[in-house]
């Protein structure tokens, strides 16, 4: 019997579904290799009632356990993408939060840099260089 967790009262109902995906999609890849549920747990380290909790996505399996059956699917590389930076839009609508403040807090700074900003070079009849691509 798995121990009592508060992440499985707790759960999303997207991330839930998320990881009940995730579990079905790894019982097919299972099952595609046509191993049984006692050889892949073993190829895991887990035992049999592990592995189908795992194939379920229950959320109390530990994420090694997750991280292996990608492993042993060839997946592995994907999972340090789930959480890149790159893709943080939480953190990158904070960043652009705080940006606007400063911005609105020292508008006379930004007045300032473009003032003493270099002109754009001219050419010898006095027109701008068009901008660079």
């Amino acid at each position: 019997m798995p121990k009592s967790s508060l992440v499985a009262t707790t759960l999303p109902p997207i991330a839930e579904a998320s990881l009940r995906q995730l579990g079905e999609n790894l019982a097919i890849a299972r099952s595609r290799r046509k191993e049984s549920q006692r050889a892949w747990a073993a190829r895991i380290g887990v035992s049999v009632p592990t592995l189908i909790r795992m194939e379920r996505g229950d959320p109390t399996v530990g994420m090694g356990v997750y991280a292996s059956a990608l492993w042993l699917m060839g997946r592995i590389q994907a999972l340090p993408e789930v959480a890149a930076p790159v893709h943080d839009l939480g953190a990158l609508e904070r960043d652009v939060r705080v940006a606007r403040r400063r911005a609105v807090r020292a508008p006379e700074s930004v007045a300032l840099r473009l003032a003493s900003a270099p002109a754009p070079a001219q050419d010898d009849d006095g027109a701008h260089d068009a901008p660079r691509t």
